[in-house]
């Protein structure tokens, strides 16, 4: 008897795909769980016919990997698929089925077989080939700065001619990883890789031997760094990637001036590097199978995707890993988000995450043809930082950010007007317009120079962009990111004195790789002040302040059950498993509606919770009101949390923010278990005094209630500008209920029973 392949899936791994649902592409990305950690190959059967009978019924054979699309869109209909081994000892798995409609995006995938018939395999092959630098070099006589290479020549390529090359970074003191000493040797391998690719780039686009020269120099200086020293993946997998990518440009860009003997030299290394880096991501961390590990996604696009196109024709294994690469790209990407464009980890990691596999989508669509930004999230993703990052906000977003006191950075904008392009959307270019005509000089922060090059960056993008008529579009107020859990409300976006902006959270992803135990929290910032915020600081990954501050649930805007929070801890599949929901959003012309509920999030922690959910109101588009609804197996106290970087003025049940632009007013409007206390500190609990020394203070309050089973608590959050101050009072209704009643300037009245039953 046959045996039937269907390992089960999980939390953590991959799921079986299409099942069941219309699908927002064609033709359909196909998943399944692989059978094991052994080099297999898998055949598929396609059929309009569930019992796949022969005439209807094609097969594929040799795929692989457990993922896989077709190289031509299908017609409208329904499909059934199974997969299996290419074994004749196993049979198919379940039947499978899906639905095409008229009206899905086409996103065929060219075969293996077929992939590179037409491209170009002399070098360079990485951004421009040999006609496209004849071109480039026929435009630069006509126009000094054509595609902005003057200023590229003046920032970039002369701040490294007869500069000399930087050293290898040493190893940290005991080989104990040191932050600053970490962060100081990735910010010196991004130097390292800016050294070869600016002189590379000018000295063959001018012909300029002297640039050629020092760029071999350094070329071959950083070839003969340590593979397994300092720089090596497993040591300090940002400095690889650097390096990595170096080797790569260089070996391709100065091909053709490099003897055979240097040419051997530089491919054995940059082979090594790649070879790490390709046996991390595919076979170590099996990133097709496990899919949360943020950096070995984020190598495709640094390491593999350039380091294989310069390698193609030189070894079998840069074809395998190429192709690996880009049907990865075509199929699974990405973990962190789905077809609403959203990410998981936050706008910094998107950010590092676009701009990176921006690169790659551009190396492959020169080099292939096969243009990746047609797939939905990338039609869509320019959404997620201009709705959950607006631009004239800081400490208003979620996740790790190592810009958190900083307005939305430039290689967000650079970011986001790449996608501009790629879906004509006019929202996205003003974006990147107002980021610029705030800040016109790009800071030098180590996440910038750390990281980019943007001299190099505006001369490719100059290049290959065309001239694109943007198309107008609608901002919406409220803003549902299914995939990921987050809602946004941005009411007058585009008017920065009026702008109110709340985003919350309840996350299927838990508190997985750089998101936190923060689940039915929020943030608020309104009429250019952050007055409910994401408190501490990313001095770095796994410091106290990092470990025992942001990611725990005390350091958020939701509440602790007897003390205890959400789990943050360190074990992927229970941070999966404390998750939330975002159960329902509703919007009306003078109300905005949200509900979510976060109790699983607490269930390692504090079991005897059984129910948490939280009800946020947003009235007349000027206040909100919040209803937290809290259900233990026996009576608990609940602590209600805020933050701000303003200390908190308190009186009674009231509490203030006062701002040099404008003011929170705050309330507690209810508590059915009675308040116990209302209280503020400027602590960081738990976190190394040395960690924060010359940091600001940030205050965070806490209202304690007394125990009981179950608890509501009903708060208010009025921000105003001075002329717009509201009046908010609150009465008992005949029936004993606590009632909240909201006078606005203009006569507009609200009012909330505290049993939930609402009325206008």
């Amino acid at each position: 008897m046959k045996k039937i392949l269907e390992p089960k899936d999980s939390l953590l791994t991959i799921k079986y795909a299409p099942d069941g649902e219309v699908l927002n592409e064609n033709p359909p990305r196909f998943t399944w769980m692989p059978a094991s950690d052994e080099d297999l190959e898998y055949r598929l059967q396609l059929s309009k016919n569930p019992d796949f009978t022969e005439d209807a019924t094609t097969t594929f054979e040799h795929i692989p990997y457990n993922f896989f699309t077709l190289d031509e869109s299908l017609e409208p209909g329904t499909y059934y698929w199974r997969y299996s081994l290419n074994d004749k000892n196993f049979d198919y798995s379940k039947v499978r089925n899906f639905q095409i409609t008229n009206d899905m995006i086409q996103t065929p995938l060219i075969s293996r077989e077929h992939r590179y018939d037409q491209v170009t395999l002399t070098h360079p092959r990485i951004w421009l080939n040999q006609e496209g630098i004849k071109n480039f070099r026929e435009n630069l006589k006509k126009e000094k700065n054509y595609c902005g290479f003057d200023t590229f020549y003046q920032k970039s390529i002369l701040t490294y001619l007869d500069k000399e090359f930087i050293k290898e970074p040493k190893p940290y003191p005991g080989n104990k990883r040191v932050v600053h000493l970490w962060r100081q040797n990735y910010t010196d391998c991004q130097e390292a890789l800016s050294h070869i690719r600016s002189l590379a780039v000018g000295g063959v686009i001018l012909e300029d031997e002297r640039m050629i020269a020092q760029a071999k120099a350094a070329l071959l200086e950083i070839a003969g760094w340590d593979t397994k020293g300092p720089t090596n993946r497993d040591y300090n997998d940002e400095c690889a990637f650097r390096v990595a990518y170096a080797l790569a440009f260089g070996y391709d860009w100065l091909y053709n001036y490099l003897t055979k003997e240097e040419r051997d030299y530089v491919f054995d290394k940059l082979f090594i590097r790649t070879k790490q880096v390709a046996d991390h991501v595919i076979v170590n961390s099996r990133i097709h199978f496990s899919l949360y590990d943020s950096h070995a996604v984020r190598s495709l696009s640094s390491v593999l995707s350039p380091c294989c196109i310069a390698m193609l024709t030189d070894c079998k294994e840069a074809k395998e890993w190429l192709d690996y690469t880009i049907e990865y790209f075509n199929v699974i990407y990405t973990p962190w988000g789905g077809i609403d464009g959203g990410w998981a980890e936050g706008p910094m990691y998107w950010t590092t995450g676009m701009a990176f596999v921006i690169d790659a989508i551009n190396m492959i669509k020169n080099f292939t043809g096969i243009d990746i930004y047609k797939r939905p999230f990338f039609q869509k993703t320019g959404d997620f930082p201009l709705y959950c990052n607006p631009v004239d906000t800081y400490r208003a977003s979620f996740s790790d950010q190592s810009n958190l006191g900083k307005y939305p950075g430039h290689k967000l904008a650079f970011n986001i007007r790449q996608f501009a392009l790629v879906s004509k959307n006019e929202n996205y270019r003003w974006f990147y317009d107002e980021v610029f005509k705030r800040e016109p000089e790009i800071e030098q922060a180590f996440y910038n120079n750390g990281w980019w090059d943007f001299h190099f960056d505006e001369m490719v993008y100059q290049h290959d962009s065309k001239d694109t008529t943007f198309e107008k579009q609608e901002l919406d107020m409220v803003k549902w990111f299914h995939d990921i859990g987050w809602v946004a409300i941005n009411k007058d976006m585009k008017d920065f004195n009026n702008h109110i902006f709340m985003l919350t959270k309840s996350s299927p992803y838990g508190s997985v790789s750089h998101s936190h135990g923060d689940q039915n929290s929020f943030l608020l910032f309104a009429y250019g002040e952050p007055f409910i915020i994401k408190s501490g600081y990313y001095v770095g990954f796994n410091t106290s302040m990092h470990r025992d501050w942001r990611r725990q649930t005390k350091s958020h805007n939701t509440i602790l059950i007897d003390g205890k929070g959400q789990y943050a801890e360190m074990d992927k599949a229970k941070q999966l498993n404390a998750k939330g929901c975002v159960c329902e959003v509703k919007e009306q012309e003078n109300l905005v509606y949200i509900k979510e509920n976060a109790t699983k999030a607490y269930a390692e922690n504090a079991p005897e919770l059984k129910d948490y959910t939280r009800e946020i109101y947003f009235i007349d588009k000027s206040y909100f009101v919040i209803v937290d609804s809290i259900e233990a197996e026996h009576e608990v106290s609940v602590d209600w949390l805020l933050h701000s970087l303003t200390e908190f003025n308190i009186d009674q049940n009231k509490f203030s923010i006062d701002r040099p632009k404008a003011r929170l007013d705050g309330k507690v409007v209810y508590c059915s278990s009675q308040i116990e206390s209302l209280t503020q500190t400027n602590e960081f609990e738990g976190v190394d005094l040395k960690e924060i020394e010359g940091l600001d203070e940030q205050w965070h309050l806490t209202m304690k209630t007394k125990k009981a089973k179950n608890h509501v608590i009903v708060s208010l959050f009025v921000p105003s500008k001075v002329e717009d101050r509201k009046i908010v009072t609150a009465i008992k209704d005949d029936q004993g209920h606590d009632v909240f009643i909201y006078f606005s300037h203009d006569g507009n009245t609200f009012s909330l029973r505290t049993d939930g039953n609402k009325r206008y």
